[in-house]
């Protein structure tokens, strides 16, 4: 990777430091952090003029490899991931993920930020009202998971994350517990950042203007501070959702996201 400017690689550091805090605090993904920040970074350096959401996008979900890894493993030793229906799902996500990223990278860096504003906003007003779908039935067939997989994958392509906010809701909806779908829904966020960061990947493939050290638009310098950060932090949020209201933590979360999206709405 090439040299970065300290000041540029502590504030990759000090992203990845609060993302992998409010990950373990509240059991969300960092992309609907990672991604606004990111593309003010880029913005304000200059690098990749009008492809700041795709490279913030494919980066996002590419540290999501690393970060659902430790979230998995310490779901799976609580014995709460629904193995069959991460495997009944995963075809639909990685189908649903690896074609969002490829459209995201030929549409305009307009569109995607649009898009992005408005699932902030709703991101906003789900965590605001602690929204928690009541139990309705069971889950459906092959065919309706598949389908339904293949929604949150391309929804989560096109913003970034893990798929948690989607895929939660979903399997509340269809009678899993609170518990149990967290942890499913961490092991999805594995196929969707696999599938994501080699769209990513793939259709940044060869675009001019992209920063050294880009692999696609995948932005590895950022990824690397991002990683670094979110990993010395995560455990320490995990342990204090144990002494704090976590309701009010996600109201507070709940405003975070707000102003970032009105950030974003400024800078069109």
């Amino acid at each position: 990777m090439p040299e970065l400017a300290p000041a540029l690689l502590a504030a990759y550091i000090g992203l990845g430091l609060v993302v992998g805090f409010v990950a373990g605090l509240l059991g969300v993904g960092g992309g609907l952090i990672i991604v606004p920040v990111l593309i003010m970074l880029l913005h304000a350096q200059g690098l990749a003029a009008g492809m700041e959401p795709q490279l913030a996008l494919g980066t996002s979900l590419a540290s999501i490899l690393f970060t659902s890894l430790s979230s998995v493993r310490a779901h799976h030793r609580h014995g709460a991931v629904e193995w069959p229906l991460v495997r009944r799902i995963a075809p639909g996500i990685l189908i649903g993920t690896l074609a969002g990223a490829l459209l995201a990278a030929q549409v305009s860096a307009f569109v995607l930020k649009l898009f992005f504003v408005a699932f902030l906003f709703y991101a906003s007003v789900q965590m605001w009202l602690d929204f928690k779908p009541a139990a309705h039935r069971g889950l459906p067939g092959a065919a309706g998971t598949t389908l339904a997989g293949g929604m949150i994958g391309a929804v989560s392509s096109w913003v970034g994350i893990g798929g948690g906010t989607l895929s939660v809701p979903f399997m509340l909806w269809h009678n899993v517990t609170l518990h149990r779908a967290i942890a499913t829904s961490a092991a999805i966020g594995f196929p969707i950042a696999v599938a994501g960061a080699a769209g990513y990947a793939l259709g940044g493939w060869g675009a001019r203007n992209l920063p050294a050290g880009s692999l696609g638009f995948v932005y590895l310098p950022a990824l690397a501070g991002i990683v670094l950060g979110s990993v010395l932090t995560a455990p320490l949020g995990a342990r204090t959702a144990h002494r704090l209201p976590v309701r009010r933590l996600k109201r507070i979360f709940a405003l975070l996201l707000m102003g970032l999206a009105l950030r974003m709405v400024w800078t069109f």
